[in-house]
């Protein structure tokens, strides 16, 4: 994940819309967000379903009035039918009326989620799911939690037990209505748009648009937490409500280096069938401490014979630098490795 400035700043140097701005790993939509921005098409994918929703709601063109009539709508409906999940972390991540809410607007966009309306809906929900408790009016609808990841059930009810953190009565209503306010304050010119749930390392995932700029940032080599991190999200889009800590097969493999690179050269090489024949491709590159390989070198071998052609490699801070989200739940984890931007051309 990276600031919206660094996609804004890439996509600008290019002047006028030339062919669509494309992310293979696009996470939660910043390249998509700063090309509509911009006034460029976009296309997006992402093998997790929970970045793929909150990016599709970046592309959408709605108003808050109509989020927040949506989700009245929903919830006047008052599903007799609606499934709540049963344990101790449920009893005391929400009260039982803010879960049922929850599970009532969860169970109808599941069944339709196919107007901006409702894709703006969902992401808003995502985003209220879990989160810190404040003084003043709530902006979550959780017990105490982290906002960025998912607390792990057996931990978070021993922690709230200890600290007689009993979950409040929130209404879920005025949240939305909140939350939609702000991110719908300024809606951007509409542009063409597509975010797909797919595997960018096969054929096909990029349709048949004109790619003219890549602006992207693979998961560093190692990182695999997210499927845990976001289970409760990924079990409002339908997810089993328990944590899942296996990955999809429509993940880049971290089993080895040479997987990794070699799962890299093939989305290099998808995006290379689709690419202009001026394109140009920004990657965003770093490691982890817990792994040992030389993430540069990485970048650069799975750019061999991909259909791309290094240009230079600029460094660009460490992790800590665009200030990552969680960076608040991290402690005496060392200092981050440096990231650089890898500029290539089409071969």
């Amino acid at each position: 994940m990276f600031p919206l400035s660094f996609p804004l700043r890439i996509i600008a140097s290019r002047g006028t819309p030339r062919g669509w701005v494309a992310d293979p790993f696009c996470g939660r939509g910043t390249s998509n967000f700063a090309a509509r921005l911009l006034g460029w098409p976009t296309i997006g994918v992402d093998s997790s379903p929970v970045a793929v929703a909150i990016a599709a709601a970046k592309l959408a063109t709605t108003t808050a009035g109509r989020v927040v009539a949506a989700a009245r709508s929903i919830l006047a409906a008052n599903l007799d039918s609606c499934a709540i999940p049963q344990g101790a972390f449920w009893t005391w991540a929400y009260h039982p009326t803010t879960l049922s809410s929850v599970c009532q607007l969860r169970e109808a966009l599941l069944r339709d989620c196919s107007s901006d309306t409702r894709l703006v809906l969902r992401a808003i929900m995502l985003g209220a799911l879990h989160g810190p408790r404040t003084k003043h009016a709530p902006s979550h609808l959780s017990n105490q939690s982290p906002r960025t990841f998912a607390p792990k059930p057996a931990y978070a009810v021993r922690f709230w037990r200890k600290h007689g953190l009993r979950p409040a009565k929130v209404d879920v209503l005025e949240v939305i209505r909140v939350r939609a306010e702000r991110f719908l304050r300024a809606v951007p010119d509409h542009v063409e748009g597509i975010i797909r749930h797919g595997d960018s390392r096969v054929g096909g995932s990029f349709m048949d648009v004109p790619i003219g700029l890549v602006v992207t940032s693979p998961p560093y080599y190692g990182m695999r937490t997210y499927v845990p991190d976001q289970w409760l999200r990924a079990w409002f889009l339908g997810g089993p409500s328990e944590v899942q800590y296996r990955g999809s097969e429509t993940d880049v493999r971290h089993a080895s280096p040479g997987d990794f690179i070699s799962d890299l050269r093939l989305v290099w090489q998808r995006l290379a069938e689709r690419a202009t024949s001026d394109a140009r491709m920004v990657v965003r590159f770093g490691g982890i401490n817990d792994r040992k390989a030389d993430h540069v070198q990485m970048l650069k071998e799975s750019l061999a014979d991909s259909g791309w052609r290094l240009r230079t490699v600029v460094p660009a801070g460490d992790a800590d630098s665009g200030r990552r989200q969680a960076l608040q739940f991290f402690r005496n984890r060392g200092k981050p490795k440096a990231e650089f931007d890898f500029h290539a051309v089409v071969a």
